[in-house]
């Protein structure tokens, strides 16, 4: 009677892990990763405006077609479960680019959200590794950037951080006549110490041009 109930007992356990095990498997939802949330509301308000037929302050018709195809091709690369982007650096220079360890361990101890690392130039950060942004220097500016699909297209100046979405492949290249940065992606956030818990320090390019390249890379 024994063995039967200790059999019994082996059975139920079993069914419970049947059941259960796809759960396990589950992905986390896309739709509640913060920058599927952030594309999704800014595909609709851009959708909103052009239905509207109104004009935004500073944008063509074509430069917000522009920024709408590319919010729906970072909308389905979430959907399509690219939980990473990709940083490219045609800069001449080394830069500096956040993301987290590569092995993705969790330091209990760490004093930012993530950490800064430095791409040589004529790389790529590594596939599947997530490079949330790169670091601008106190001395380098971006000539045309937005931090909004809506905004008018301004210069920053650092020290900045600048984040990048999921899915998003960001190529930075030095202007060869202004000596400016160039953004391949219409839109990016700009964060400082007040905003986000990432380290932004006040440095120059030259100091960073003199630090080992240390990022997970693929050359370019």
């Amino acid at each position: 009677m024994k063995i039967w109930k200790s059999l019994l007992i082996v059975l139920m356990v079993l069914v419970n892990l049947a059941f259960a095990q796809p759960s396990f498997a589950d992905r986390p939802k896309f739709s509640k990763n913060p920058d599927y949330i952030e594309v999704t509301k800014a595909l609709k308000e851009l959708s909103q405006t052009k239905d509207a037929q109104t004009q935004v302050e500073g944008l063509t018709p074509e430069e917000i077609q522009k920024r709408t195809e590319e919010l729906t091709l970072q909308k389905y690369a979430l959907e399509t479960g690219i939980n990473w982007g990709q940083c490219d650096n045609q800069t001449g220079n080394t830069i500096a680019v956040y993301g987290k360890t590569p092995n993705d361990e969790e330091d209990e101890d760490a004093v930012y959200d993530n950490n800064l690392y430095f791409l040589a130039n004529g790389q790529s950060t590594e596939n599947n590794w997530d490079c949330d942004g790169i670091y601008l220097a106190n001395d380098v500016k971006v000539a045309n950037f937005t931090s909004s699909p809506n905004g008018q297209g301004q210069e920053l100046t650092g020290p900045a951080a600048l984040k990048i979405l999921d899915g998003t492949q960001l190529v930075i290249k030095t202007n060869p006549d202004t000596a400016a940065i160039d953004l391949n992606v219409p839109t990016v956030k700009v964060l400082n110490s007040k905003t986000a818990n990432w380290f932004i320090p006040d440095i120059s390019q030259a100091i960073i041009n003199t630090r080992v390249p240390n990022a997970p890379s693929n050359q370019s």
